[in-house]
């Protein structure tokens, strides 16, 4: 593959991305259909996005202990055979409690694609690459989110049966599965691997400066460390605004009086600027270390922008305007994909191969954890009030993480221990 077989990593995680998304948006995208069969108001509808992100949460950190146990090619094969097949069966729910529960286990299993994804990108790339590295496979939410409702109307209007939407979309795991089991393996002995390659991503990579960089550190200690919290309270405070969006948005156009079905633009616009946004807060910080700055300076100085571009989700409240109100989503969707890169990045930047994984996973249960409080909170906020309240709120939230980044996730004791890897 010409040297350049990393990339080629990359791109399996992206199509990984997409495919997990396009199977979460399932439900999002027929919500209201759903809604209307059941006769189910947003607090009940709430529930089910709750058990979903419960199992997704603390998933996360199951999911990257055991990646950081059993590695990403046997680890990743399973969960996603694991969630393609529940999201098939959910084809066969008949009301709230077999929805729930198939919600509950696709959350499950698709809490190791991003531990996964991060931890690859620390076994594959070296820092002044993995920026574009995560923006790539992290894209993968934005274009399956764009791809979703597409795909998931199309179905629905040929068959005229949301259950035969999930049915098709839970198909694309499976037939990932093995060309991932074809392409990936760990850089020390990919059979394909050119030694040129081998010896530039071995050399390069972000824990080479560190003796033992598969030691795996206990979460005792990864607890212990003021890097952790930043980069856990980072996505605690931005994943419940984009999961806000993804989950909500056909709902909330409902409500300021748009039909779904024929506002399709309503959801390509926010999404292609949340993979745009990606490309620019990795590209960004990658372009910044390639022209001498620190890793840490140039991630902070893009979270710092990207965390103020947020705030302009508070504007959509006060456009009526459809198109107004859509640009300010792209703004702060855009915004949100480039914080978002920078602190999948840090894992990587930060810890050994051996605990990314693992440091990824607890970031992402608690970006769960904040979302299933958000998530009930705009069930039933929505039904006594409005999305108004929502919506000034989540452009807010951002504030605090990026504050978290910019403070704590810099050279310290810890640093000079040894126990994380100076940036």
């Amino acid at each position: 593959m010409n040297g350049n077989l990393r990339w080629y990593i990359g791109g399996i995680l992206f199509l990984s991305t997409v495919i997990n998304y396009i199977d979460r948006q399932t439900l999002s995208v027929l919500a209201p259909y759903i809604k209307n069969e059941f006769h189910w108001n947003n607090a009940t509808f709430a529930w089910l996005i709750i058990g979903f992100r419960l199992s997704y949460s603390f998933g996360q950190t199951a999911s990257g202990l055991y990646l950081d146990k059993v590695g990403i090619r046997r680890g990743l094969s399973f969960t996603v055979a694991l969630y393609s097949i529940v999201a098939m069966l959910t084809s066969l729910s008949v009301g709230f409690k077999s929805l729930l529960t198939f919600r509950f286990l696709l959350g499950a299993g698709e809490s190791a694609n991003w531990p996964a994804a991060t931890k690859a990108v620390a076994e594959w790339f070296p820092r002044k690459e993995s920026g574009w590295a995560v923006a790539i496979f992290d894209s993968g939410s934005a274009i399956g989110g764009a791809v979703a409702p597409f795909l998931v109307y199309e179905v629905y209007r040929l068959t005229g049966d949301w259950r035969s939407a999930f049915l098709v979309t839970g198909t694309l795991g499976l037939l990932w599965l093995p060309l991932f089991r074809w392409l990936y393996r760990s850089p020390e002995g990919h059979p394909r691997l050119s030694p040129k390659e081998r010896e530039y991503i071995l050399r390069e990579r972000a824990d080479v400066s560190a003796s033992g960089s598969e030691l795996r550190l206990p979460h005792r200690t990864l607890l212990r460390l003021r890097q952790t919290w930043g980069i856990i309270i980072g996505k605690s405070f931005t994943d419940p605004v984009w999961f806000f969006i993804t989950d909500w948005f056909a709902i909330y156009l409902v409500s300021r009086g748009f039909k779904p079905e024929e506002s399709l633009l309503a959801f390509w616009v926010p999404f292609l600027a949340a993979d745009l946004g990606n490309f620019v807060g990795g590209g960004a910080s990658s372009w910044l270390i390639a022209r001498g700055w620190s890793t840490g300076r140039s991630r902070r100085l893009v979270a710092l922008l990207s965390g103020l571009g947020m705030t302009t989700l508070a504007a959509t409240v006060f456009f009526h305007s459809f198109e107004a109100m859509i640009f300010c989503f792209a703004i702060a969707t855009l915004s949100y994909a480039s914080f978002s890169t920078i602190v999948l990045n840090l894992p990587a930047d930060l810890y050994r191969t051996g605990s990314v994984a693992s440091v990824s996973g607890m970031s992402g249960t608690g970006a769960g954890i904040g979302t299933i409080l958000a998530t009930f909170l705009t069930g039933i906020v929505s039904d006594r009030f409005s999305f108004e309240p929502i919506l000034i709120t989540a452009s807010l939230m951002p504030l605090i993480a990026t504050i978290a980044v910019v403070w704590l996730v810099r050279n310290g004791k810890a640093t000079e221990e040894g126990l994380i890897n100076p940036i």
